[in-house]
């Protein structure tokens, strides 16, 4: 028989949220729904620039190059990027479900490869980011000539609000992607530090892998509008 609850107790007393939910839990969820807003905000932004526009530079064009591999492949390194990521989303399910069975030597060494996918995220998309500037793409700055990577698919000169966009999307992300990385390794720390068995769950690894998953959804966004499309 289910023990009554005192008429005078309080829902947030013990940590509980009214929804049945751990409070921390419940706030990340609030903070990712934020979040969301913010990046669906700016992707229907573009979207709405990028259909009211008469031209737009073609993807396989501009996004055509990979280190070591040169030129001439379409889309090529950001499915690597992409395959990175996805990669880590599932080293961090791993790493929750290792500490839903208290295992601090599974916890620490799937933080470990997820932190290791999220670094070789941010490297490429460094790589990516030198590249394009390099070849004149810049906030406010677009190559606008003839047999530019950049031109419009329709042949067309193309404006700068590819550039502009692009840059803040994309790197807004990495910023997230970032900070993921960050919080991981902090987990990582205490996990080591035997802080979780010491409070005897690891309840902060599962929220900071609800970041990490909703880092990487954004991501299949951000690919499937400027890449794919």
């Amino acid at each position: 028989m289910a023990q009554a609850v005192p008429a005078n107790t309080k829902w947030w007393s013990g940590g509980r949220s009214p929804f049945n939910l751990e409070y921390g839990k419940l706030m990340m969820w609030y903070f990712l729904m934020s979040d969301a807003f913010t990046f669906g905000a700016f992707l229907i932004a573009y979207g709405t620039v990028r259909m009211s526009s008469n031209g737009w530079p073609d993807p396989n064009e501009v996004f055509q190059s990979a280190p070591l591999l040169g030129s001439g492949l379409p889309l090529v390194f950001v499915s690597l990027m992409t395959f990175i990521l996805i990669v880590s989303s599932v080293t961090m399910v791993l790493a929750v479900h290792e500490g839903h069975n208290m295992n601090r030597k599974g916890v620490v060494k799937w933080l470990i490869w997820t932190i290791i996918g999220g670094f070789a995220f941010l490297g490429c998309q460094a790589w990516e980011w030198t590249h394009l500037y390099h070849e004149g793409a810049w906030w406010g700055k677009i190559p606008a000539y003839e047999g530019s990577h950049f031109l419009n698919s329709n042949g067309s000169m193309p404006s700068t609000n590819f550039s502009n966009f692009f840059f803040t999307i994309t790197g807004f992300h990495g910023f997230h992607v970032f900070s993921g990385v960050v919080i991981n390794i902090i987990m990582l720390i205490m996990a080591l530090n035997g802080t979780f068995d010491r409070k005897g769950h690891y309840l902060m690894i599962e929220k900071a892998g609800l970041y990490w998953h909703f880092v990487d959804l954004v991501w299949v966004f951000v690919f499937l509008c400027f890449y794919l499309l």
